[in-house]
């Protein structure tokens, strides 16, 4: 369930309020392309915009419309342990395939805090959970050594790595059996992890091009490395684009540049640069997304 080319997907907004219509569109679009995998209530996501309402609202949409046609991974984590319980809690009760849970971000526990953070969650509520490093946003690094004791828990099943280090990746797949899924978290890094054992990638790039990075993960797949290489390239420019200012900014600009969605943001997210709007524009023309 842990594999492929899964869309970390943005939330659409309209006049304040979370956009139902717009989310089952992107989910459609999504399906039709391909992707592997829903991922709502991300980084990509604004969930840390979202009221708890409206987190329960995005999941509940999300479940609804895929409609069992691939799994959703609703992200559920927070640095409050009870809290996550409960979000998780919603999340099954919603009919979410599995979870995705952040490491505690601004607490900066220690490793065994982690540890038992997590061990506690799995503990509470019987649900396939994804755990997700990215020390850039949170302030703490999840090592190897402590992903490899939580892989030892039966409904922890997989992690988003999205360190930047490929050594790290290493170390983790080498530390955990073949059954636990390692998936990128760093577009630019989705080759390369499959390249050492990777199942796929949570991607933000892959919500304005779905089908491409798809196909890069079937090529590879398919052992067609030339083919999957060119995929690669082709996306370079597009992810450079997709991260000129803050995760989700670009990436829901470029969405309301393809017609999908109105592009609303909530603060403290606000609208792009002029500069790297014109620079966005520029890549997503060259792209052929305009």
């Amino acid at each position: 369930m842990i594999k492929g080319s899964m869309v970390a997907i943005v939330t659409p907004f309209k006049d304040g309020k979370v956009d139902e219509n717009g989310l089952r569109e992107l989910i459609d679009f999504q399906i039709n392309n391909g992707t592997n995998a829903i991922i709502p209530c991300g980084t990509t996501g604004e969930s840390a915009t979202l009221s708890y309402h409206e987190h329960d609202l995005v999941i509940d949409i999300a479940v609804d419309a895929v409609n069992g046609k691939v799994p959703v991974i609703a992200g559920t984590g927070s640095n409050n342990t009870q809290e996550a319980i409960e979000l998780t809690r919603h999340a099954k009760s919603a009919g979410a395939d599995a979870v995705l849970m952040i490491t505690p971000y601004y607490n900066r526990p220690t490793q065994e805090g982690l540890y038992q953070h997590f061990e506690k969650i799995a503990g509470e509520v019987p649900i396939p959970i994804v755990l997700y490093n990215i020390a850039s946003r949170t302030g703490v690094n999840m090592t190897p050594q402590t992903v490899a004791r939580l892989s030892m828990i039966n409904n922890i099943v997989g992690i988003k790595e999205a360190s930047g280090s490929l050594a790290q990746v290493s170390e983790i797949i080498n530390l955990c059996n073949d059954n636990f899924s390692v998936v990128s978290g760093d577009d630019v890094l989705t080759l390369p992890l499959l390249s050492v054992g990777g199942k796929g990638a949570i991607s933000t790039v892959a919500n304005v091009a779905p089908a491409d990075t798809t196909d890069l993960y079937n090529a590879f797949m398919e052992g067609d490395l030339k083919k999957a290489q060119k995929f690669h390239y082709k996306l370079l420019p597009l992810i450079a684009g997709m991260f000129l200012e803050t995760n989700p900014i670009p990436v829901k600009t470029a969405l309301s540049l393809m017609g999908k969605i109105s592009g609303e943001l909530r603060l403290p997210m606000s609208t792009m640069l002029e500069s790297n709007l014109n620079q966005l524009k520029k890549i997503m023309k060259d792209y052929g997304l305009l």
